[in-house]
């Protein structure tokens, strides 16, 4: 039986995927500073600023876990998934996700929080 309402569920999901797009690139910000590109500078104000927003967005995401008490935790991962527990205003969930389908959709958000969001016909 699932007790987490859709909405608060892409909330959850949100909590697992933001991180994961700040390390990218926070990586990526260290490989510019480390190439051979003449004008780094345009590039790292760009990730810069693309980090400063989705750090905005987590912070929105983790106070609204917070007051609706919600938690999320990664427990394990495997070869080929990770599993999480919901914590649900006292109620828990595991939830196993496909490594690959971490990765895509990690992929899918840094493309959006890189160029994406400012199309205002595309949805995240």
């Amino acid at each position: 039986m699932r007790l987490i309402p859709e909405k608060d569920k892409d909330i959850i999901e949100k909590a697992i995927y933001l991180p994961m797009v700040i390390i990218i690139l926070n990586q990526d910000l260290k490989i510019i500073n480390n190439s051979p590109i003449k004008l780094k500078t345009p590039y790292l104000e760009w990730i810069d600023e693309t980090i400063r927003t989705v750090q905005k967005e987590l912070s929105t995401v983790k106070r609204y876990m917070k007051q609706q008490q919600i938690k999320v935790e990664k427990v394990k991962t495997e070869e080929s998934f990770t599993q999480y527990v919901f914590i649900y205003k006292g109620y828990e969930e595991i939830h196993r996700y496909f490594n690959p389908r971490l990765r895509n959709r990690t992929e899918e958000l840094l493309k959006y929080y890189l160029y994406q969001r400012f199309n205002d016909n595309y949805e995240k």
